[in-house]
């Protein structure tokens, strides 16, 4: 463990508290180290500059993500489609706003907050991360676990115990080069996309009602039950994490950093990750859509766990080989989930505090603080204790959602830290508007939970 910036490596910055003078770039082995053609056609400049944003993506159909949707989709039909859509759409708008934050002021979301805020705040804001991490690494955990015995019959408790060998795939991937982490990611999501093609042909859901199910409905905060699960969702889909890796990631590209260079970069890096957020909102819908086709049509409103989900789709659907690539599309998102959360918590680790650990030693780290709860839980209350424990993650993920999403959006739109960059007024206020619904949602369900 290293403190990669001292007291005397910091000079006072216009709109920041401090600029880094050694050590200033977020993730410095890789940083600028993809070249991006000057000129060219602009295909071949988007493919130069795609990758992040598929990076970013997987934590939008992670396995906490399963968890919510199945349950949504079997025991409210179609209805919960809206807030895939909602958090979607709020998904992309952040996530470009990440990748401006990075691009602009070359620094990631943490070592913004860092040289912005008092150190305890900074404190606070690492600590509400890193539970975010840790509740998204038990997800992970869990998915990987049931993926493991749907496809090779493991307990869940050996399962878990194997998730954490995925800490050498990230070492492997990395010294490859950044490029090859990028490739086995896209590679995997091709996977997890064809699995639900397939399923959702075989399915066959009617058309009108899909479309009706994207129509936002009063009810999904009216009722108690529904809104846990739309908030599940939401904290599924929009994770807080994911800021602080976008932020850091689009600086890999060796970009010129001038003012033209970062306009450029900011077009492509946005175009990137909006067309990867498409690709998840569809794999959401995806899962949602099979579980209400299969499940909430045929009376089975009570299918919420993973594993029920899996013995039950073949038979119901008519379609053999449907429970196969389910399992198959849910260990490749486990393994790309890992890659994703385990970038993200050493961007937020190094950006807060200074502090740099061995990328194996961060791994270990956090899976073991992952498999912990999972198998105590696994032991107590078996596999029903897991899917209660998976959903309650992603509300755990939701709830951290406003310390991310505030401090990006006070910086973005502070003309004295962005200057020219600095996000237009409609799009400040509607930045403005996704935190205070967000915010909102999380008072409205602590209010459910405790006092309703």
């Amino acid at each position: 463990m290293t403190d990669i910036t001292t007291k005397d490596d910091l000079l006072p910055a216009t709109g920041w508290g401090y600029a880094r003078v050694a050590d200033r770039a977020s993730l410095p082995e890789v940083n600028s180290s993809v070249a991006v053609p000057i000129g060219g056609s602009w295909m071949r400049r988007l493919l130069a500059f795609a990758g992040p944003g598929y990076m970013v993506s997987v934590g939008y159909m992670d396995p906490g993500n399963w968890a919510t949707d199945i349950a949504g989709g079997s025991k409210f039909g179609y209805t919960l489609l809206c807030v895939i859509l909602l958090s979607n759409l709020m998904a992309i708008l952040l996530q470009a706003l990440a990748a401006r934050l990075g691009i602009v002021t070359g620094r990631d979301l943490a070592q913004a907050c860092r040289d912005s805020f008092p150190k305890p705040v900074n404190y606070a804001l690492w600590v509400a991360c890193e539970l975010a991490i840790i509740a998204c690494d038990l997800a992970e955990v869990i998915g990987t676990a049931i993926a493991l015995q749907l496809l090779f019959g493991i307990p869940l408790i050996g399962g878990a115990l194997i998730a954490a060998l995925d800490a050498f795939l990230l070492l492997l991937l990395m010294n490859r080069g950044f490029r090859y982490l990028e490739a086995f990611v896209i590679a995997l999501l091709i996977v997890i996309a064809v699995c639900f093609l397939v399923q959702i042909v075989a399915a066959a859901p009617p058309v009108a009602a899909v479309l009706r199910g994207f129509i936002p409905s009063s009810e999904v905060v009216t009722n108690p039950e529904m809104l846990y699960i739309a908030i599940g969702i939401l904290g599924a889909t929009v994770m807080p994490h994911n800021l602080y890796l976008h932020s850091s990631i689009v600086q890999t590209r060796a970009y010129p950093r001038t003012d033209a260079g970062k306009r450029d970069a900011i077009k492509w890096a946005t175009t990137d990750s909006t067309i990867a957020l498409m690709l998840a909102l569809f794999i959401n819908a995806s899962i949602l859509i099979v579980a209400a086709a299969v499940f909430h049509e045929n009376g089975r409103t009570d299918i919420a766990e993973i594993g029920q989900a899996h013995e039950l789709l073949s038979p119901m659907l008519g379609l053999g080989i449907a429970s196969t690539l389910f399992a198959v599309a849910l260990l490749a998102s486990g393994l790309n989930s890992t890659i994703t959360a385990t970038l993200a918590g050493q961007i937020v680790m190094e950006g807060f505090l200074r502090l740099r650990l061995p990328h194996l030693a961060r791994r270990l780290l956090t899976r073991g603080i992952a498999i912990v709860p999972v198998v105590i839980v696994t032991a107590l209350y078996g596999e029903s204790g897991t899917a209660h424990l998976l959903v309650l993650s992603q509300v755990i993920l939701s709830m951290q959602l406003p310390f991310a999403v505030i401090p990006l959006v006070y910086f973005v739109a502070d003309r004295k830290k962005m200057g020219k960059f600095t996000i237009p007024l409609w799009m400040s206020a509607t930045a403005w508007l996704v935190a205070a619904v967000i915010v909102a949602l999380n008072l409205k369900l602590l209010y459910d939970t405790f006092l309703g």
